[in-house]
């Protein structure tokens, strides 16, 4: 489902500072002593303080001499030196230390996802390691095409196409299959017929495209680097940062099937067509970042022919990813909600791009903007009262001349990330002479790039501030700094404002979205360089990516195992331990319709203890539970098939989550959960229940042993609500004391069933 696309490419490169211990033998190791504010003046006298600190600890000056790595004398008072952890604990306890931390070395790397996520090259033990970086897996990704001279796609390194591959490329407007595509891209198609069959012959002169698998957009190519766009060293933008950019998993074949155009779309003609080449092809993953442009969603036509074109590819083993959809944040605005697709929503990362607003009074306000510089200096700072009264979408309609040679701050209500009121308030000031936008507004994740116009954006308590200080003098000034990159624990993790939330309207036992990824702000490859995006089509490529190791970590493992592990393991805090918050209208914790399991967690998904397995069979009980006859479902199957009488409650489908969407009394469910850890296992239940149910699980206790794999137990759901309520949750455990597996629980209690309430 498109990126967060604001007619302004946005661009964005990001430098990570990634801690890594620094260990060494001998059972010593680098700590820094930080002693705060220098007692002396002089450099020597403040590293002579060091050494007799350090002295009756080590005995000797050649052993202070030899130990000290660095002694830190200028700015403040302090030294690395070379300790043991007794050492250490000692120096920690002297009254004039302030702490004493353990070295870590800070290393250039790529955009912040993988890093943040935990998935770096690293050690041996790393999945990306063991995965050997994703190799002979081969990913499709349905979008708009791809731009094959990217650095990101050389395939350097890589040996023979894998011979079941049965796939290729075709040639067509600026793209020559024997040239553009190699041992890395083995797979460049288009689909277009059903698109002109619908609208007409395309016109390129009035949306320009290539009829070819080449992509005019850049949302294809950004997509499929993500998953797996080779190491592209000493990228950067706008002087904000400079890495190493890359895929989640390097070593991935990537064929491209373009079925979406630009500034019109993807027609489900096309669409199908491509699920159908790629299941021919011989694809393992497929990854599709779109959805239907349309919430709710019509059961009849668009949604079965899709979603059964993809229950075709899952149905062969091939494992399909897609986008929760960016019309968050309301309720029930969830998109590929089947539940033999892998759903994905977005997250941001631990990293802002603040951007320091000086006011005339000396006070200091940090923005968000990617804002190249150089800085803006003292300036006029205005706020258009009449007949404007500063709404940022009314400044294009009226242009006001008195804006020449100013900064201006506006506000918009607006929470859609798509709308025009940002851009019409750049265009109306910049078109007018102003020199820059201050937006007050609510969150939406979606940061314009400028080179020298500064667009920032404030909330509307910052902004009501910068608004007062405008009225209270007669000549307010603003001065505008270039904009800068912070990351780690200053900066929360949150759902993007523009991830769709479930429940799910369609089947609402089955939990949507899935899984979150970050999705604000991804750095990935794009014709000009490398570009910034936001979207679900952003965080949708980053949880394939995932997919792909995992799938080289098991090649035999279902769709339905590896979903379920990457759910089961997922952070329920960010990387940190801070909690995630879900952004919209208000801020609030995050539940499981903002973001499925949590947020996805490479390394521990690799070891997930048990598994909530499915086979085709299960989908098809799925099916004839919901509105699906005998007929349809045998048509889908090929081969007759009778639905069973009574038909299987959908409670009883075996995902890794719950969700209770009626509750009136009680409701018993089951389980199954097959053993992919140590062959003898002892798993207990810990259970979390929503508030204001009781649920118990019988067993309690599973066991595991070379002969048996597979156990299933019962979960007894009973409310004590009186009334109906909202949706309430909770989650079940099963834990060996290594292995916590999780699943969310999602209850409503419905003592009025099919009731709407107004209230």
């Amino acid at each position: 489902m498109g990126q967060i696309n604001i007619i302004i490419t946005m661009v964005l490169t990001i430098v990570l500072n990634l801690q890594i211990s620094f260990v060494f033998a001998h059972e010593t190791k680098v700590y820094v002593v930080y002693l705060g504010k220098k007692t002396h003046d002089h450099p020597e006298s403040v590293t002579e303080s060091h050494h007799q600190l350090l002295r009756p600890l080590l005995g000797s000056k050649k052993e202070v001499h030899d130990s000290i790595v660095y002694s830190y004398r200028h700015g403040f008072s302090g030294f690395a030196a070379k300790l043991t952890e007794s050492q250490a604990q000692q120096i920690s306890q002297l009254p004039e230390v302030v702490h004493v931390i353990p070295n870590t070395l800070y290393e250039l790397t790529t955009t912040r996802t993988w890093d943040y996520l935990g998935l770096s090259p690293g050690t041996s033990k790393s999945l990306l390691h063991k995965a050997n970086m994703g190799s002979q897996v081969i990913v499709g990704v349905i979008d708009t095409g791809v731009w094959p001279e990217s650095e990101m796609f050389n395939d350097k390194g890589y040996g023979p196409i894998p011979s079941r591959w049965k796939g290729g490329c075709v040639s067509g407007e600026l793209f020559n299959a024997s040239i553009h595509c190699n041992k890395k891209l083995i797979g460049a198609k288009y689909f277009v017929d059903g698109l002109v069959a619908e609208v007409g012959v395309l016109n390129t002169t009035e949306n320009p495209e290539y009829l070819s698998p080449r992509d005019f957009n850049g949302h294809g190519t950004h997509v499929a680097s993500t998953i797996g766009g080779s190491f592209l060293p000493n990228v950067s933008y706008l002087g904000l940062g400079r890495g190493t950019a890359r895929g989640g998993a390097p070593g991935v074949y990537l064929a491209t099937y373009k079925a979406c155009w630009s500034q019109i779309g993807c027609s489900d003609a096309d669409l199908l067509k491509a699920i159908d080449q790629a299941i021919h092809d011989g694809v393992d993953v497929l990854s599709l970042s779109l959805g239907p442009t349309e919430i709710p969603l019509n059961l009849e036509t668009d949604v079965n022919l899709f979603a059964m074109g993809l229950f075709h590819a899952v149905a062969k083993g091939i494992h399909v990813v897609a986008s929760a959809g960016n019309n968050g944040p309301a309720a029930q605005t969830i998109a590929n909600v089947s539940p033999w697709i892998l759903t994905v929503a977005a997250t941001t990362l631990d990293r802002s791009f603040p951007t320091a607003i000086t006011l005339g009074n000396n006070i200091t306000t940090l923005g968000q903007a990617i804002f190249a510089g150089p800085e803006l200096g003292s300036v006029d700072l205005t706020y258009p009262e009449r007949p404007l009264s500063g709404d940022c979408a009314e400044l294009r309609a009226n242009p006001n001349k008195t804006i020449q040679g100013k900064v201006v701050l506006c506000f918009t209500a607006d929470l859609n990330p798509t709308s025009m009121a940002v851009v019409n308030a750049i265009t109306a000031v910049s078109n007018a002479g102003g020199l820059g936008v201050i937006i007050a507004r609510n969150p939406t994740h979606s940061l314009i790039p400028t080179r020298i116009f500064p667009c920032v954006t404030v909330d509307f308590e910052l902004g009501t501030d910068i608004l007062f200080y405008i009225r209270s003098t007669r000549s307010p000034i603003v001065k505008i700094h270039a904009s800068r990159t912070l990351v780690s624990h200053h900066v929360a993790t949150k759902v993007a404002t523009f991830s769709s939330r479930g429940p799910n309207s369609i089947s609402p036992a089955i939990l949507k979205p899935d899984i979150a990824a970050p999705g604000v702000n991804i750095l990935a490859a794009n014709r000009t360089g490398v570009v910034m995006r936001s979207g679900t089509s952003m965080a949708t490529p980053v949880v394939s990516g995932v997919v792909v190791l995992l799938k080289s970590l098991y090649p035999h493992w279902s769709p339905a195992a590896i979903r379920s592990a990457i759910v089961t393991t997922a952070w329920k805090t960010d990387p940190s331990g801070e909690p995630i918050f879900a952004d919209g209208s208000s801020h609030k914790l995050a539940d499981p319709f903002d973001y499925g399991g949590g947020l996805v967690n490479p390394e521990k998904a690799a070891r997930p203890g048990l598994i909530y397995d499915m086979t085709i069979d299960d989908y098809v009980l799925y099916l004839c539970s919901t509105y699906y006859n005998n007929v349809s479902v045998s048509q889908i199957l090929e081969k007759k098939t009778v639905c069973p009488k009574p038909t299987r409650s959908v409670l009883d489908l075996n995902l890794p989550s719950i969700t209770i969407p009626n509750l009136k009394d009680e409701v018993t469910l089951t389980r199954t959960v097959t053993n992919v850890g140590p062959l003898n296992s002892i798993y207990k239940v810990m259970i979390d229940p929503p508030i204001g149910v009781s649920m118990t699980v019988t067993p309690y206790t599973l066991e595991f042993n070379s002969t048996t794999k597979n156990v299933s137990f019962k979960v007894r759901v009973s409310t004590t609500h009186k009334v109906n309520t909202g949706y309430y949750f909770g989650s079940l455990t099963w834990t060996d004391s290594v292995h916590n597996v999780v699943i969310p629980v999602s209850v409503r209690t419905q003592i009025l069933q099919r009731y709407y309430d107004e209230n």
